[in-house]
């Protein structure tokens, strides 16, 4: 398989094992499937699995531990994150410890190769339009994320813990891109790459979005890239695999990409496929993380990419489509 730097961290496949669909959140599977799903997607050439404590209540790190026991193959990296929102500054660190030792001892390793903070990053007095209530638990502002989680990422890493430190870029788009630019930046940060420009669910703010000039600052500033939601949970594919109110951020996507659908039917693709092609096709994405959960859906994506580059034109028919809304910025 194809590789690519991710950022100071060299080469890495271009398709990595996401947790959610091993930890059964993409639909349902069994352990022994998800352990199957690891197996073929190191013997398909990937090299980077990334999974996190809530995804399955914890599964997809006791699926990696099940899977390598502790001894990884030669290559393959694991990466995983803590949601830590706002607490306390001097309760950062032992929350980070915490969260990262349990991981650390589902997966049966001694250290992860990157260590994501997975909550939303917000300016100091911003108050989000969703989930108001509750934002101190899943959303990090400003002052503690650069007073606080940074210096504990650094200690975590003079321990050997972490190999380096990364976050996840579906909060505020300026923010982030603060972030991105600041003196302390991140080795990787994971960023909505599909051809909605969607976070969907993950999206609590009424702000656009900015996925591409998030994805733009990172390249600038040398971070990189983990894309994730190619196929926006499900709503880029043939047909959705679970249940959904009418009015969820997946189903109404997945309404509005009926006109892509009918493109990969023309095409005589996957649409699962095709999305995946084209979150790689675009500029400045090191490894696009894959939300499968089970071998037949891996298999197929993988076949789909190795196909090669999805050819230019077909790029430019699907963005005519006018399924993404860009904001034009220029990133620095």
């Amino acid at each position: 398989m194809e590789t690519r730097a991710l950022g100071p961290l060299g080469p890495v496949s271009v398709l990595s094992l996401g947790g959610l669909g091993i930890g059964g959140m993409w639909g349902e599977t069994s352990h022994r499937e998800a352990v199957l799903t690891v197996y073929a997607a190191v013997d398909a050439g990937i090299t980077l699995v990334d999974v996190a404590p809530a995804y399955g209540k914890g599964e997809a790190e006791h699926v990696v531990g099940a899977a390598f026991g502790g001894k990884l193959p030669d290559g393959v990296r694991i990466t995983t994150k803590c949601n830590l929102g706002s607490p306390a500054r001097h309760e950062i660190m032992p929350k980070l410890e915490r969260s990262l030792t349990r991981s650390l001892e589902a997966m049966k390793l001694e250290r992860v190769d990157l260590f994501f903070l997975h909550s939303n990053i917000c300016p100091d007095d911003y108050i989000y339009a969703r989930e108001t209530a509750s934002q101190k638990s899943w959303a990090t502002r400003w002052s503690l994320y650069v007073e606080g989680v940074v210096p504990a990422f650094k200690a975590l890493q003079k321990k050997g813990l972490i190999r380096a430190w990364g976050i996840t870029g579906t909060g505020l788009p300026n923010t982030i891109m603060q972030a991105l630019r600041h003196e302390d930046k991140p080795a990787a940060v994971q960023v909505t790459t599909n051809l909605l420009d969607s976070p969907g669910s993950m999206r609590f703010f009424e702000e656009p979005p900015e996925p591409r000039n998030i994805l733009r600052t990172a390249v600038n500033n040398g971070v990189g890239v983990m894309g994730i939601r190619a196929v926006q949970a499900g709503a880029l594919t043939a047909k959705l695999d679970r249940l959904l109110p009418e009015k969820h951020p997946e189903r109404v996507d997945y309404t509005k990409a009926t006109s892509f659908r009918a493109l990969a039917a023309e095409l005589k693709e996957d649409p699962a496929v095709l999305a995946h092609r084209y979150a790689l096709a675009l500029p400045g994405v090191d490894t696009v993380v894959l939300g499968v959960k089970n071998r037949a859906e891996l298999d197929a994506v993988v076949a789909g990419v190795a196909t090669g580059p999805l050819d230019p034109a077909i790029i430019v028919r699907i963005d005519a489509l006018g399924l993404a809304r860009q904001m034009p910025r220029m990133p620095i």
